[in-house]
Parts: structure tokens; C-alpha cells; sequence
């Protein structure tokens, strides 16, 4: 189990994605106050029959913290990538998504979460999803720093909401802050449409290394849908 907590500087990813871990320079709070979330980790991972939580709740929380470049905790700062910033959501209420029995011990946060999702819940490609759900991504960085496009599940985030164009709208930390995101699998690989609407924002940054066509915009680099609580 990894921690959670880190008592000294909380690091920020400077490439567009999430980075597990990462080793940066701290970023300047948005607020004098940055946001609390009391946390507390519970063993064994709640039941599966989650009857207290809903999805709302979850949403709720990590609308909270849009905006947000550091989480705190009793005065402790949260692992701040995107993986630490999702797990802290649901272990508000409760759900370490960290805790799982996969055996690699050079897993990163995403993968933990992932392999818990597929422990207890659900992992699947939609074509529908709902408010609450996960949402994973591949490639959204070079994890293994190898230079190819061959690095699965380095991103994930929380959707809230559906919009009626079936953009998915979800809240992650990719650069340095957290903010929304869209994503449309309708038409994975439009940013924007004449009217200026976004259907999909850039999650990977380009980098010269990356291939001409190498892919960029969340629509192009989904993976899965996870879904953890009860529909």
C-alpha cells in the first residue's frame, strides 16, 4: 500500500497528464486556504453493497476541489498527480481505490485504481457512462520513458456529468491545477466545432519524440469507464 499522505513539498506535474510520482517544483496555492478534506483509510475496502453513498456525493466532493493546486488533509498535503487526487475523493467516503491485490510493485496510482475497480466493480468501454464513474486513459505521457506510444492506463478522473451532445465532462488534475475536462467518443479526435464548442480537450502535451499522428485529445486516448458504486 503506498501512502497517501507527504509531509514535505507536494509536487506538480509539468507535462500535460498524470505523473506517478513525480518530482517537480510545488505550485502556488489558488487561496491562502487550500481546500480540507478529512480523510480517513479503512481496511478492509468497504463492502460492496455501498447503500450510503451515492453518486452525487462523490460528484460533490470533487467539485469541490476544481481550481484546487494543493489538498490538504489535517494540515497534510495529498499526493497531488491525478491518481492521488481521485483516490482522496472516495476515501472522504470512505473507498481506498488503492486497495487492491495486484502484485506489481512498480504499479502506478492508475493502475492500483484500476485493478480495485476491476476487483469490485466494473470496468467497461461505455458505450454509456454516469456521473460518479471513473474514467481511464492511455498514453497520456510517457510513463516507462521509452519514447514509444505504448504506455496503457497513466491517467484517470471522475466524470460529473453528461452533457446532451454526449460529451462527458470530468474532473482531473492533468496539469497544474484541477479543472474539467470534456470528452466526446463520438468524435474522438475534433477539439473544437465551428461554433467554438469543445468536445475534447488535450490531455497529452506534444513532445518532438511523439509520432506524426500521436494521438492527443481525451477522445483518442480513452480506455475505460470504471464504475465502483451501485447504479
Amino acid at each position: 500500500m503506498r501512502l497517501l499522505f507527504i509531509t514535505g513539498t507536494i509536487a506538480v506535474v509539468t507535462l500535460v497528464g498524470c505523473a506517478t510520482p513525480s518530482i517537480q517544483s510545488p505550485q502556488r496555492s489558488l487561496s491562502n486556504q487550500p481546500p480540507q478534506i478529512s480523510i480517513t483509510a479503512h481496511r478492509p475496502c468497504c463492502p460492496s453493497g455501498l447503500t450510503s453513498l451515492s453518486r452525487s456525493t462523490i460528484v460533490q466532493t470533487a467539485v469541490t476541489l476544481v481550481g484546487a493546486t494543493t489538498i490538504t488533509s489535517k494540515g497534510r498535503k495529498i499526493t497531488y498527480d491525478c491518481a492521488g487526487v481521485t483516490r482522496a475523493v472516495f476515501l472522504k467516503h470512505g473507498i481506498d481505490l488503492y486497495d487492491t491485490d495486484a502484485g506489481d510493485p512498480n504499479a502506478n496510482g492508475v493502475r492500483l485504481i484500476y485493478d480495485h475497480v476491476r476487483r469490485h466493480g466494473i470496468v467497461h468501454q461505455g458505450p454509456t457512462t454516469q456521473p460518479g464513474d471513473l474514467v481511464f486513459f492511455d498514453n497520456t505521457w510517457d510513463f516507462n520513458g521509452d519514447g514509444e506510444w505504448n504506455d496503457p492506463l497513466t491517467h484517470v478522473g471522475i466524470v460529473e456529468r453528461i452533457e446532451s451532445d454526449g460529451t462527458v465532462v470530468f474532473i482531473s488534475r492533468v496539469a497544474d491545477a484541477i479543472q474539467r475536462y470534456r470528452m466526446n467518443l463520438r468524435h474522438p479526435q475534433i477539439h473544437k466545432t465551428a461554433d467554438g464548442r469543445v468536445l475534447n480537450d488535450y490531455i497529452r502535451r506534444k513532445l518532438p519524440s511523439d509520432p506524426n499522428r500521436q494521438g492527443r485529445l481525451a477522445g483518442e486516448l480513452f480506455a475505460f469507464y470504471g464504475t465502483r458504486l451501485p447504479s
